[in-house]
This record gives C-alpha cells, sequence and structure tokens, in this order.
C-alpha cells in the first residue's frame, strides 16, 4: 500500500506575502531508498510517484482523495506562526 503526506506548505523565506499557503499538497512517500548512479553519481530510482504533488483547497478534500485511490495517509500540522518582533532603536543597543 502506498503512503501519502498530506501537508500545508510553509511560506518561502523569499516572499513576503501569504498568497497560497492556504493550499493543502498531498505527496507520495519514496518507496525504497535511491541509488546512486554509478556512471554520474546522481541519486535517482525508478519510482517517479514521488515526484507528484497534488493541491486541494481543503483538508477535507485532500484526505477523501486519498482515501478515494485507497493509499494510507498522514497529516502533517502547519508549522505555527512565530512573530519577531523587533523595533529599529533595538539596532543601536
Amino acid at each position: 500500500m502506498k503512503t501519502a503526506r498530506i501537508f500545508q506548505r510553509p511560506k518561502n523565506s523569499m516572499q513576503s506575502g501569504r498568497s497560497r499557503l492556504d493550499v493543502w499538497m498531498l505527496e507520495m512517500e519514496p518507496t525504497k531508498a535511491e541509488e546512486a548512479d554509478p556512471l554520474t553519481g546522481w541519486n535517482g530510482g525508478g519510482d517517479v510517484s514521488n515526484q507528484v504533488r497534488i493541491t486541494f483547497p481543503t483538508l477535507e478534500a485532500a484526505k477523501a482523495h486519498a482515501e478515494r485511490e485507497g493509499y494510507a495517509y498522514h497529516v502533517v500540522p502547519a508549522p505555527e506562526r512565530k512573530l519577531k518582533l523587533q523595533a529599529y532603536a533595538d539596532n543601536f543597543r
């Protein structure tokens, strides 16, 4: 049985806005470890299912899709948003 991971994408450190953070993503867990290619040294494998990411508007829609397809899934909670309150005057202490 394939295992899926359902999560909300965290905010990228390079973005200032909060656009598209409310979307839920479903991605497949890797079934086996990647192997090093003896010729190039790159890691790879024959399983391409972990390259597919499906987005859903709600958590319930993502769970319903996983159950309909017969995937075992686990939900990764969204990271807690930490506010770092700073004042400009703190630079001169």
